[in-house]
């Protein structure tokens, strides 16, 4: 080897020892670990085009933390697999009330709506519209029963007109919580009761017009029919709940506008329920 190729290849192996010393002495970057479903739009999906990923990107930002999501269908025993007993730190959303996790503050709350085809001119506000009791109604199913709308109409005696779709729909199409609006489009039922971000979403993207109006009560005797949304974190970690949500409040304006952008129809907490807080 000449001098010069030896003193080149010194320079190299000098300047690769020093990199290797500076990089060893980086801290490993953080990892946010995520759990969320592969296939729930409008909500997440793995391509990362829910809004529940968006806001997650600007999380992990502000945490300067890389995400690492474990996919999961949002399934009985989901919270208890995934963060209970699982490595995830958290899960992108949760009724406040829950118990399954620890509650960030709440992000949005939102309501179930009516929707229908605005060709059909319905107007429906309330539960109490006396042509819920002829119409044909679709309404969303849960593991154990119906959602809290349906149940509202069981107590006012309307069930024989009621159609079920569950939440889940055949999960091995894409996007099978949209079952229901596909329902109103193609005139299987004259509208449907659907929780808000989904009907929001999915009427913005059909090519046939939908309306989509939120339910005039927030609450019916004792039956909620409007929930404030928090990110549910690991109950374990402690430090990580003050973090996301001095972000959360940080980042509000960039939530409300992603809401926005995917049609989540939004409502205010009533004011004597945020006073007993």
């Amino acid at each position: 080897m000449s001098s010069l190729s030896r003193n080149l290849a010194l320079v190299v192996f000098a300047t690769f020892v020093v990199v290797a010393i500076a990089r060893a002495d980086e801290p490993a970057k953080r990892v946010l670990r995520i759990a969320a479903d592969p296939n729930n739009l409008p909500f997440t999906n793995d391509k990362g085009e829910g809004f529940e990923n968006k806001i997650a990107d600007l999380i992990a930002k502000d945490l300067n933390a890389d995400i690492q999501y474990e996919w999961s269908a949002q399934r009985r025993g989901f919270f208890r697999d995934m963060l209970r007993h699982g490595d995830c730190d958290l899960t992108l959303s949760m009724p406040t009330e829950a118990e399954r996790a620890a509650p960030s503050k709440p992000y949005y709350r939102s309501t179930f709506v009516f929707v229908s085809r605005r060709d059909r001119k319905l107007d429906l506000k309330s539960l109490d519209d006396p042509r819920l009791k002829k119409l044909k109604i679709g309404i969303q199913l849960v593991i154990g029963g119906s959602t809290p709308p349906g149940q509202a109409l069981a107590s006012r005696g309307i069930t024989e007109n009621i159609v079920g779709y569950t939440v889940a729909g055949d999960y091995r199409e894409q996007s099978p919580t949209r079952n229901i609006i596909d329902a109103v489009v193609k005139g299987d039922v004259d509208v449907a009761l659907v929780w808000g971000p989904m009907a929001g979403y999915f009427a913005k993207k059909s090519e046939t017009p939908l309306t989509v109006t939120p339910l005039d009560s927030q609450k019916d005797g004792e039956i909620p029919l409007a929930f404030d949304i928090s990110i549910g974190i690991k109950r374990s970690n402690k430090a990580l709940k003050p973090e996301i949500d001095a972000i959360l409040l940080k980042r509000k304006d960039d939530i409300n506008r992603i809401l926005d952008e995917y049609g989540v129809p939004r409502v205010e907490k009533p004011r004597e329920a945020a006073a007993a807080k």
